[in-house]
């Protein structure tokens, strides 16, 4: 089983196991050890996190950090109900409460009020205070707080501060080799697996290419999305088109360049 973030169940979720991305998880939970997951986008760092809970057995409670999510929208605040003004904790106190997985997904991305109301989760302290009712709310040891970034588009102003990044323990997560990534988009996708592996191979090909002035390269998520259109039906070549140059740049020369490679490889 798998929770989402209203701890309900659901099901459905794949992951492999890459090197031993597991082993220091079960560590940093076991020693109430906050955990920072850094790697390219659509490298698999939030399938790992949902693969843990269940794993564990342990609701999630993730949090997409951007600029328009303050710290009172994650810690709580006061609202009218039935006539009545009552306390309403947020998803972070609920969490605590609950001895969830509190999962900070791009926390770089996180305003600063944000990061520093939860500084006091992510040290020894284990604990929020709630100044607005006086409370402080402190984790058990069957709470764990983790979070990832992804260095390499992170922009000078949204680098994580050491005070900050000195909290996590860090782990390092990549994009795995070529025939396991076809063993996943298979998976997860339904795509048979030539094609997937086909995918991969492609992918692979444009990581190491210095040709591309990409933002953000190949990752397997869209690699998935491709195995979907494919195994509903659409042509390999165009699926990737899709699902893959197009959805990397607007760029029309680069697109163009892109599409050649697909063309060649698929």
């Amino acid at each position: 089983m798998k929770w989402n973030n209203d701890n309900e169940v659901v099901t459905d979720l794949f992951y492999l196991v890459n090197k031993n991305e597991e082993e220091i998880f079960n560590s940093c939970y076991e020693n109430q050890l906050p955990l920072l997951l850094k790697g390219p986008t659509g490298c698999g760092k939030s399938q790992f996190v949902e693969f843990m809970s269940y794993k564990l057995g342990k609701p999630l409670v993730k949090i997409a950090c951007n600029e328009d999510t303050n710290a009172t929208d994650l810690l709580g605040r006061f609202i009218i109900k039935g006539g009545d003004t009552i306390w309403q904790d947020g998803p972070v106190i609920r969490a605590i409460r609950s001895d969830a997985i509190l999962y900070f997904d791009e926390i770089a991305e996180a305003r600063e009020d944000v990061i520093v109301a939860i500084h006091p989760l992510t040290d020894h302290r284990r604990e929020i205070y709630l100044d607005k009712i006086n409370e402080v709310v402190k984790a058990s040891n069957n709470f764990m707080v983790v979070a990832s970034f992804n260095p390499g588009y992170q922009s000078g102003l949204k680098e994580m501060k050491p005070s900050t990044r000195q909290r996590f323990v860090t782990l390092s997560m990549d994009y795995i080799d070529e025939k396991r990534e076809a063993e996943l988009i298979q998976n997860i996708s339904g795509v048979e697996f030539s094609k997937a592996q086909a995918l991969s191979r492609l992918a692979n090909r444009i990581r190491r290419s210095e040709n591309f002035d990409l933002k953000a390269t190949v990752s397997t998520r869209i690699l998935i999305h491709a195995g979907c259109l494919i195994k509903s039906g659409i042509n390999v070549r165009e699926a990737a088109h899709v699902a893959i140059a197009e959805t990397l740049t607007d760029e029309r020369q680069v697109v163009s360049a892109l599409i050649d490679i697909i063309d060649i490889s698929l």
